[in-house]
């Protein structure tokens, strides 16, 4: 449990993308949506928060998939780094600084922190055997290098994680290792690394997690890192053969780099300093001082490496605090299929927006209500259009808009001043004033699901009481009732409009703009904040101007949903198609064997469904040389009126066979279409007759 009970300032880190790809919804709602939820609220409590994050651009993926596109890495990394970027501002995603690790001072800090270490004596030097592709000539990094699990069987493990069945591997260990460069078989070769000793940490490891974060890490966190303790730690190896990355400081370390997860890490540190350089600040403190409370925001795949080897490296290195929490959450899928970037079963940033522009808030806020917190969730766009109409659109915007609307036609925009309020509306003002501590609590408990739940509770709250005061029906027989009414829920929008904040930023704003909050400027803030919704007495005082409204958000059509499926229907058959094997050539045969086959053209003159079989359909033939019965497996592809009078190939000298009591005295071709579907292999030249053999 954290000793820090007020922390001067946060350092808040979001995992470092690979810049091998764009951002998909995976990645906004395992990591960005929930981090930035946490910082923007930090921020309207007047926290001192820094939230770094940066493009992770070295590593075996980027080499993969520059060789891959026949380009530079840096090709690759430029053209991600960009996108990636580009997506993370149009989401609203506020990160004080967001570098890349190619960048001089984070080359020059991770090569520092290696050098420290290394000076201290930290690491173990060892020449061991590694992979090597003599074709290629050069070593084989884990990501170069599949097979097959030797602990779960998987045939498509990597060199360093079974993917299957998440264990981590090193390329020494698959069964049939292959080069994925070449795709020959790999040699072994003596090559020189140094390896952090992970298990010298295990007694600090066992006491700062086991004992100090029992009880306020997530017990999918924490669990993942006593099965790691527990199982016995060994070395792991901080250097690389590779030409892609930092530069490994030492003598001897010529044509090897700082192996991705050692420099990765670090990518925090100097977004940081980079961050701290432009805005005139020291950096230091948001890494060094006791008083400052860091933490990580992650997906699953990266809890031991935030929980346990870069803890280590930091206690190493001696002078740089720990994390004082790791929220990691667990993965989510699309439509019941695991998210694939390799096999584009995936929602792009990029392209969402270009489908439903200006629409950022429908999809962080179903994230956020969907969000992987405890368990792999899944994203559907039926709930996407569910979450926006029933929950937005109805609730949030519904509220808004009668409240606005109101608002102008009874006081042309001006708030009216309340008259003696009843029990009703000062318990409602009294639920209001407790939301702010309602959200916080969960949000600071990184329960960001159940805090966006609040928010929209406070909305059904805003319509409870307008549905209940019914202002539109009292206007009739008591105009002073209406004017304490619509200050009420008046209240109640101006609370939204500052509790959405960390939500739903863009509604906010428009919220915001709507309720003309800006120009009620105080001498310290021109806005309202987190806390003057608990403490003010009034929000909004009276006289004060409001403008017309705008929909908040707009009603997601059935069409566009389905628009949104068939593209990924369509990825599917592609992929399907892509992984479809070509069957195998059989055996050679002679120019005898195969004129023994006797093929004619025929039609189909009859056909009906054979009884009590799903597949098989009865077919009189016209082959030219008589009218024959011939049993088929077609009944799951055609009705039998489709086929009537159907020019079809007949092998017409095949055995006859029984099938289900039926003589059948042939076969017709056929073959399948890209989507599974049978097809008949057919004459369909004009002037072909029956009885014409196939040559």
């Amino acid at each position: 449990m954290s000793d820090i009970k007020s922390p001067s300032r946060y350092t808040i880190t979001a995992a470092l993308p690979y810049t091998n790809g764009p951002i998909h919804i995976g990645h906004l709602a395992g990591v960005y949506v929930p981090a930035d939820i946490y910082a923007r609220y930090l921020r309207s409590i007047g926290k001192d928060v820094a939230f770094v994050c940066g493009s992770d651009e070295h590593g075996v993926a980027i080499s993969m998939k520059a060789k891959k596109e026949d380009v530079t890495p840096k090709d690759i990394i430029d053209k991600y780094h960009a996108i990636i970027k580009q997506s993370f501002m149009d989401f609203g995603i506020t990160f004080d600084n967001y570098s890349r690790t190619s960048a001089p001072v984070h080359h020059k800090t991770a090569s520092d922190f290696f050098t420290t270490l290394y000076k201290k004596g930290d690491f173990i030097e060892e020449t061991t055997a590694q992979l090597y592709d003599e074709e290629a000539q050069q070593f084989l990094a884990d990501r170069f290098v599949i097979g097959t699990c030797p602990k779960c069987g998987n045939e498509e493990a990597y060199g360093d994680q079974c993917e299957n069945c998440g264990s981590s591997l090193n390329a020494t260990d698959l069964i049939n290792p292959k080069s994925t460069i070449t795709g020959t078989v790999p040699t072994t070769k003596e090559t020189k690394h140094w390896f952090l000793p992970l298990d010298r940490y295990e007694d600090f490891l066992k006491d700062w997690i086991l004992k100090g974060h029992k009880d306020d890490w997530k017990p999918n966190v924490y669990g993942q890192c006593k099965s790691w303790i527990d199982g016995g730690l060994e070395p792991r190896a901080v250097t690389r053969d590779l030409d892609w990355g930092i530069p490994v400081p030492v003598e001897g370390g010529e044509g090897k780099v700082l192996y991705v997860w050692f420099d990765a890490p670090i990518g925090y540190i100097s977004s940081t300093k980079e961050w701290a350089a432009r805005e005139g600040k020291d950096w230091e403190p948001y890494w060094k001082d006791k008083d400052t409370k860091l933490v990580h925001f992650i997906g699953k795949d990266n809890i031991v490496f935030h929980c346990i080897i870069f803890p280590s490296m930091l206690k190493a290195e001696g002078s740089y605090i720990l994390p004082e929490n790791v929220p990691a959450n667990e993965f989510l899928n699309l439509e019941g299929n695991k998210l694939s970037t390799s096999k584009n079963w995936a929602v792009w940033l990029h392209e969402y927006l270009v489908d439903f522009p200006e629409m950022q808030d429908s999809l962080r806020y179903t994230l956020t209500a969907n969000a992987p917190e405890t368990k792999d969730n899944d994203f559907t766009w039926k709930d996407f259009q569910a979450r926006n109409n029933n929950e937005l659109v109805a609730i949030l915007g519904n509220f808004i808009n009668r409240v606005v609307v109101l608002t102008n036609k009874y006081y042309d925009g001006k708030i009216p001043a309340t008259g003696s309020l009843t029990n009703v509306d000062a318990e409602t003002l009294e639920q209001l004033s407790k939301y702010p501590e309602i959200i916080s609590t969960s949000i600071e408990r990184y329960r960001f699901r159940e805090a966006g739940q609040e928010l929209m509770n406070l909305a059904r709250l805003g319509n409870k009481y307008l549905a209940d005061e019914e202002p539109w029906k009292v206007i009739k027989v008591d105009e002073e009732r209406v004017k304490t009414i619509m200050n009420v829920a008046l209240q109640i929008a101006a609370g939204l409009a500052v509790l959405s904040e960390p939500f739903l930023p863009f509604t906010s704003n428009k919220l915001k703009n709507i309720l003309n909050l800006s120009s009620m400027g105080t001498e310290r803030s021109q806005s309202l904040n987190w806390n003057d919704v608990s403490n003010k007495e009034a929000l909004l005082k009276p006289e004060h101007q409001i403008n017309k409204g705008e929909l908040l958000f707009r009603k997601i059509e059935d069409a566009e949903i389905q628009t949104q499926l068939d593209k990924l229907e369509a990825t599917k058959k592609a992929n399907e198609n892509e992984n479809k094997q070509v069957m195998p050539q059989k055996d050679i045969i002679t120019f005898d064997d195969f004129s023994k086959l006797d093929m004619r053209v025929g039609t189909i003159i009859e056909a009906e469904k054979m009884a009590k079989a799903k597949k098989l359909l009865v077919l009189k033939v016209d082959t030219g040389l008589d009218v024959r019965t011939i049993v088929s497996g077609i009944a799951e592809s055609f009705k039998p009126e489709e086929i009537v009078g159907k020019k079809v190939t007949v092998l017409v000298n095949l055995a006859p066979r029984a099938l289900r009591g039926v003589d059948s005295e042939g076969m017709i071709l056929m073959t399948e279409n890209a989507d599974g579907k049978l097809v008949f292999v057919n004459p369909d030249e004009d002037g072909v007759s029956n009885g014409l053999t196939i040559n």
